[in-house]
């Protein structure tokens, strides 16, 4: 058999070692920062940071409102699974019973029982009530078979309630890590709008705390302009519509916080479930289950109290009243204020019923 022999390996030169040498030193550069300004990130316009902030505020919004259906559904499945321990536990405590009665039959029952049926018959002087008293001994016998029976019965139901138990705890387990995925989530896109924020000089950030909403007015301006609660309750198209715009109005100015319902800070879905609570109307928690809480109707037939969605994933809400404007929490660089519904993409309109 012929011997295989390794080639000598040749030291790198020529092409091979000056490209070599050249992915090694663009390495260093890259690593140590002298890949020159051509690699810097470019200097962004004000109009280019409102722009980026404002994504970054949808997004964030968007998961906003994807946290809250997943907290209403974890604090769903946390109330289940304290209702099937509850009643595990109150079924529990009548098993428990249930058991030391029929223990305690059964042992007067060994203590009576330890002669021969035939023989007790014989030796009794009363042979007629000695045998109207072993009918009775047969009927509790067929009743202590039933409660056994029952005992079977009750050992299963708990145990499908510690089945359904832990479906619960599993369903929980879940929704919480969905949770912590979603907060992830908004802080990390809050986070980035805040540091874009931040690069620019005051009198242009001054200009981005709108966020998309330039042309809002502050709480002073609308007492002095001619949208005014009394008119714009007078236009609702019922008592709780009115009522809602009234909270609405006595909450401009509140802090944007993302997840709050009240009564001092909101995010823009907790502003309106707030809002049509105080009105005695329960709401779902998020805007996609709001914009399916009521009737649906056309931008043109809007009054007072209407709810108003925005954007393509339904992740923005609220309160129209009236002359093209609405009351909502825009994000968390403005508290609650009014603001025209052209400020965002239309999506959609519902009237609570």
């Amino acid at each position: 058999m012929a011997a295989h022999r390794r080639s000598p390996q040749r030291p790198a030169g020529g092409a091979t070692a000056r490209a070599a040498a050249a992915v090694a030193l663009a390495g260093a550069a890259a690593a140590t920062g002298f890949d020159g300004p051509a690699h810097a990130e470019p200097q962004r316009t004000p109009d280019e940071v409102r722009a980026e902030v404002a994504r970054l505020y949808r997004e964030a919004e968007a998961a906003t409102e994807k946290y809250n259906g997943a907290k209403e559904k974890a604090e769903s499945a946390r109330r289940r699974l304290r209702a099937l321990q509850d009643e595990r536990a109150r079924r529990e405590d009548r098993l428990n019973s249930a058991r030391a009665a029929l223990g305690s039959a059964a042992a007067a029952q060994y203590r009576a029982g330890g002669m021969d049926p035939a023989l007790r018959l014989l030796l009794s002087e009363d042979p007629d009530g000695y045998l109207e008293g072993a009918a009775l001994t047969e009927r509790a016998d067929d009743r202590r078979r039933a409660a056994v029976e029952r005992l079977r019965g009750q050992l299963r139901e708990i145990e499908q309630l510690r089945g359904a138990a832990r479906i619960e705890v599993t369903s929980l387990t879940s929704r919480r890590a969905e949770l912590d995925r979603h907060t992830k989530t908004i802080t990390g896109k809050l986070t980035a709008a805040r540091r874009l924020l931040s690069r620019l000089p005051p009198e242009h950030r001054a200009d981005l705390t709108d966020g998309t909403d330039r042309s809002a007015r502050s709480s002073a301006d609308l007492r002095d302009g001619p949208t005014v609660p009394g008119a714009v309750t007078a236009a609702a198209p019922g008592p709780r519509a009115a009522q809602a715009v009234a909270y609405a109005y006595r909450k401009l100015g509140s802090p944007y916080v993302w997840g709050a319902t009240g009564p001092d800070a909101f995010d823009c879905s907790g502003l309106v479930q707030a809002a049509y609570r105080s009105a005695g109307v329960s709401l779902p928690r998020t805007t996609y289950a709001q914009i399916d809480a009521g009737r649906r109707i056309p931008r043109s037939q809007l009054l007072p109290g209407d709810l108003v969605f925005f954007y393509s994933g339904i992740s923005h809400v609220g309160i129209y009243v009236g002359n093209g404007r609405m009351i909502h929490a825009p994000n968390p660089s403005a508290p609650v204020r009014e603001a025209p519904i052209d400020a965002m993409p239309f999506a959609g309109a519902t009237r609570v019923t």
